[in-house]
C-alpha cells in the first residue's frame, strides 16, 4: 500500500508529460523540515485548547456558573467541531488546497480561542469551544496531507507522521499542565491563541500549497450533510446523559440518522464525492476507522474526565492532577516519539491490537484506587496505559493515509479522525454518566467506568485484528 501511494502522489503531482517518470524529490529539505514543524506545532496546540479544561473543570464551571448537568458541555463543545467537520475539512483541503485549508484553522483557531477567555456564560464558552474544534479540525485533516506531499517516500512518510502522532500525545500533555501552572484559566487560553497566531503568521511562506488533482466542483452537498449529521449525533450523545428518553434527544438521534442517509444518497450520484464509499469495503480504512473510534471511546472519553475525579474524590489540587495526568501523557508522547522503530517488523493493525489490550490492563490495575484515596496505586496503569496510548497515536496517522490513495491523504486523515472524536464525545457522556449516576458514591462509579473502558479497548483490538487485508 506504501508504494501505491507514493506512486499515485508522484503521477498525480509531479509536473511534466503524463507519461516521463518524475524526478525524485529529496528528502527532508528544509521547507520539507519546516512543514513537519509547523504542522506539528499546530497539531499541538489544537490539543492542548482541547485538554486545557480537564484541571480547570471545577473553576471553569464556577466562574461560569454552569450546573453539573451542563459540565459535559465545557468538555465536549471542542470534539463536536472536531467530529462534526474533520471529514468535511479533510475533503475540502484536498479540493482547494491544503496550506489554504491549514492557514484558515490556525487563525480561527486563534480568534475563537480568544473569544473563549473572554465569555462570561456556559453557551458562549461552549459555541467558543465549538468553533476551536472547527477550526482544530481544518489543522488536523490538513497537516497530514501537507506532510505526505512533503515526504513522499514511505521512509520520510513514516518518519513524518511518527512525529506528528508524538506531537498529538505531547498537546494532550502539555494542555493541562499549562493550564494548571497560569493563575486563571482565562490566561491559559490567552497563550494558546497567542501561540496559534504565532503558527499562523509563520506559515503562509514556509509551507507549499497542494491539493488532490482530481477534478470536478467540491461536494459541497455532501459535507452540508456530512456535518449536519454528526453535529446532531454529538449533541444527542452529550444530552443522553440526562435521560435517553427525553424527545429531543431521539429528535436528534433520528436527524442524524436520516442525514446519514441523505448523505449516502448525494455521495452515491456525485462524481467528486467527499468520501469515496468504496473505501468502506477496504479493511485497512475500516481497521483505520474503528481505531479512531475505539481510542476515542475507550481511552479519551475515560482520561478527559479522570482529572475531575482525581480533584474531587482524591483532593489533588490541579497543579498536582496536571503532573498526575502527565505520567500518562508524557509517556505517550515518548512512546509515539520511538515508535516509528517498529515500522517493518510491527505492522499498524497489530500496534494498535497491543496499544488497547495495554490500555485495558493499565486501567484495570486502577480499580479501587480513586475510592481508596491512595493517589500511588494509580501509578501502574497511568505507565501501562501511556505506554498503550503512544502506539495507538504513532500507528494511527501512518494507517490513516496508507488506507486511502495518497491524493486523498487530508480525506484519511480526517475519516480517521472524525471516528476518533466521535468516540470521545460518546465516550465523555458514557464516562460522565457512569460516575455520577452511581448510587454508592463516585469511587464505585470510577471502577465501573474502569471496567467499561477496559472491555471496550479490548473489544478494539479484537476487530482491529480481524480487519485483514484480502489476498
Amino acid at each position: 500500500m506504501a508504494e501505491f501511494n507514493e506512486r499515485t502522489l508522484t503521477e498525480a503531482e509531479a509536473p511534466g508529460p503524463p507519461h516521463e517518470p518524475a524526478a525524485p524529490r529529496p528528502e527532508a529539505t528544509p521547507r520539507a523540515r519546516a512543514t513537519l514543524a509547523l504542522t506539528s506545532a499546530a497539531t499541538a496546540v489544537s490539543l492542548m485548547t482541547y485538554t486545557a479544561p480537564v484541571v480547570t473543570l471545577r473553576d471553569t464551571a464556577a466562574d461560569l456558573h454552569t450546573p453539573l448537568s451542563a459540565q459535559a458541555w465545557l468538555i465536549n463543545g471542542t470534539p463536536l467541531g472536531l467530529a462534526a467537520l474533520l471529514l468535511v475539512a479533510g475533503s475540502l483541503a484536498d479540493d482547494f488546497g491544503r496550506r489554504r485549508i491549514f492557514l484558515l484553522g490556525t487563525l480561527t483557531l486563534g480568534v475563537t480561542t480568544a473569544l473563549g477567555a473572554l465569555t462570561d456564560s456556559t453557551w458562549l464558552f461552549t459555541l467558543a469551544r465549538t468553533a476551536q474544534g472547527a477550526a482544530s479540525a481544518a489543522i488536523l485533516a490538513s497537516s497530514l496531507g501537507l506532510l505526505v506531499h512533503a515526504f513522499p517516500s514511505p521512509r520520510g512518510r513514516l518518519h513524518a507522521t511518527g512525529v506528528w502522532g508524538a506531537f498529538v500525545s505531547g498537546g494532550i500533555a502539555a494542555g493541562p499542565l499549562l493550564a494548571a501552572a497560569l493563575p486563571d484559566w482565562r490566561v491559559a487560553y490567552a497563550v494558546l491563541a497567542a501561540a496559534t497566531l504565532v503558527v499562523a503568521a509563520l506559515s503562509p511562506r514556509a509551507l507549499t500549497e497542494s491539493r488532490s488533482p482530481r477534478g470536478g466542483r467540491p461536494d459541497l452537498l455532501g459535507a452540508l450533510t456530512f456535518g449536519l449529521a454528526l453535529v446532531s449525533l454529538v449533541a444527542a450523545l452529550t444530552l443522553g446523559r440526562d435521560g435517553w428518553l427525553r424527545p429531543e434527544v431521539g429528535l436528534l438521534f433520528l436527524a442524524a440518522v436520516v442525514l446519514l442517509a441523505v448523505f449516502v444518497l448525494v455521495e452515491r450520484r456525485t462524481p467528486t464525492p467527499m468520501i469515496d464509499l468504496s473505501l468502506l469495503r477496504r479493511p485497512s480504512f475500516l481497521a483505520s476507522s474503528a481505531g479512531g473510534l475505539f481510542t476515542g471511546f475507550a481511552v479519551i472519553g475515560l482520561f478527559s474526565f479522570l482529572p475531575v475525579l482525581f480533584q474531587q474524590v482524591l483532593g489533588l489540587t490541579p497543579l498536582d492532577t496536571a503532573w498526575l495526568f502527565l505520567l500518562w501523557s508524557g509517556l505517550s508522547f515518548v512512546v509515539a516519539l520511538q515508535a516509528k522503530r517498529l515500522a517493518g517488523r510491527v505492522p499498524p493493525r497489530r500496534q494498535l491490537a497491543v496499544g488497547f489490550t495495554l490500555h485495558a490492563i493499565g486501567v484495570l490495575t486502577m480499580l479501587g484506587a480513586i475510592g481508596s484515596g491512595n493517589w500511588q496505586r494509580l501509578l501502574p496503569g497511568l505507565i501501562l496505559g501511556g505506554i498503550g496510548s503512544g502506539l495507538l497515536n504513532a500507528a494511527l496517522p501512518l494507517l490513516s493515509v496508507e488506507s486511502v490513495p495518497a491524493a486523498r491523504a487530508a480525506m484519511g486523515s480526517g475519516a480517521q479522525q472524525t471516528f476518533r472524536y466521535i468516540g470521545s464525545c460518546a465516550g465523555v457522556a458514557l464516562t460522565i454518566a457512569i460516575v455520577t449516576s452511581s448510587t454508592t458514591g463516585p469511587g464505585h462509579g470510577a471502577n465501573i467506568a474502569l471496567a467499561v473502558s477496559a472491555g471496550l479497548a479490548l473489544l478494539a483490538a479484537g476487530v482491529v485484528l480481524g480487519l485483514r487485508e484480502r489476498s
